[in-house]
């Protein structure tokens, strides 16, 4: 039998094989055991956010309500003679003068009624000049005893009688005048005439006025709307610390707009304040008037109003988006000196141009988060990227 010896190449190659594996696995070991060092858990930067302090600038308060539009003057046209509608003297629908004729009423009877009273009327006036010249014959006959104090007397009676009766007369002829003049309806005010409501030949004034149209007065145009109690309040306070007077608000501006309108085209002032509020609604009754030389508020709209009662120097401002809302009411998202979120409850005011005016719980100085709120918790500390709040376009005026 023949033995392998241990010195042998082929033994030897076996035995650095062996150490080449041992080696690898210590290697192997010693790279984990470098790779858990390197999976340590670090912790990563701070967010980075936008804030930006809020805008401060002039703010104008408003009163705003919504309203509708009424006419300042609306007269029904109605007949007041009777007689056969002899014609319609306008187109339906369309703006007149003061004075325009509209509607003429048979006026030959009543004409004819006028040359009658003045005939009276000149045949009462020649019956007083010869009562009074028989008067005054009679007075001188008695100075010379030529006829008896009754005669006078009598004469006298005549010439008042006669007076009595030329007055009448002069009425007559006034009250005939009237009525012919009635026999022409005219525009009592410029202003829009409605549809007729009687045709040509139909008997009017009857037994009681007819109507034969309506005319509306356009320009200008009440606007009414009611204030509630609580901007009554506001605004009393404003004027007892202005020093304002009850015809002092009356002077206040109103501004207007239409449903589709942009902004506030419109303007006026204001013209009655109810002297009471309305208990079962808790709002008090305002009117406005606007010039409408346009006509583009007819009566009966629903209208926009605000009224400016009160302007703020350095009012502080922030976009919607920066604002929060919980159970507690609105809040902002400030940052701190050491970069730390803090939540700010606030109350907020009305928009101005697009920013959303903050009353109370902001300071000029605080840096607040405009964007990425839902990144950022209270408490957690960011990396604030400044920024500036962008200026919306400002909206019509």
């Amino acid at each position: 039998m023949t033995c392998a010896n241990p010195a042998s190449p082929a033994h030897r190659n076996d035995a650095w094989r062996h150490v080449g594996r041992a080696l690898a696995a210590a290697s192997a070991v010693i790279a984990l055991a470098g790779c858990e060092d390197k999976n340590a858990y670090v912790a990563p930067p701070p967010p980075k956010v936008d804030v930006a302090t809020p805008v401060q600038r002039p703010v104008t308060r408003y009163v705003e309500a919504t309203g509708n539009t009424a006419p300042i003057k609306s007269v029904d046209l109605v007949a007041r003679v009777q007689g056969f509608l002899q014609s319609i003297d306008y187109q339906d629908g369309t703006f007149v003068k003061q004075g325009t004729q509209l509607f003429t009423i048979e006026p030959e009877t009543y004409k004819l009624k006028v040359e009658q009273a003045k005939a009276a009327e000149v045949g009462a006036q020649a019956t007083v000049k010869q009562a009074e010249a028989d008067f005054k014959r009679q007075a001188e006959l008695v100075q010379r005893q030529a006829v008896s104090q009754s005669t006078l007397d009598t004469s006298t009676s005549t010439r008042d009688n006669a007076q009595a009766s030329l007055q009448q007369a002069q009425v007559n002829t006034r009250l005939a005048e009237v009525n012919y003049g009635y026999t022409n309806v005219t525009a009592p005010f410029d202003g829009v005439v409605s549809a007729h409501m009687v045709s040509v030949g139909e008997l009017v004034g009857v037994s009681s006025p007819t109507q034969l149209a309506t005319i509306v007065a356009m320009d200008p145009i009440w606007v009414n709307f009611t204030v509630n109690e609580q901007d009554v309040l506001r605004i009393r306070a404003e004027a007892a610390r202005r020093g304002l007077t009850v015809n002092d608000l009356k002077q206040l501006p109103i501004q207007v707009g239409l449903q589709t309108e942009t902004g506030y085209p419109h303007e006026g002032k204001l013209d009655y304040v109810s002297p009471t509020l309305n208990q079962s609604t808790g709002t008090l009754a305002v009117r406005g008037v606007v010039p409408n030389d346009k006509r583009v508020l007819l009566p009966g709209y629903f209208v926009r109003v605000r009224v400016p009662f009160d302007q703020e120097k350095a009012a502080l401002l922030v976009p919607d988006t920066a604002l929060g809302s919980d159970q507690g009411g609105r809040y902002l998202l400030v940052v701190n000196g050491d970069n730390v979120v803090e939540q700010r409850k606030v109350q907020i005011g009305p928009v101005d141009n697009g920013l959303r005016v903050i009353e109370s719980g902001l300071k000029p100085d605080d840096r607040v988060v405009i964007a990425g709120l839902l990144r950022v918790i209270p408490g957690q500390k960011i990396d604030p990227q400044v920024t500036k709040i962008g200026q919306p376009q400002a909206s019509a005026k």
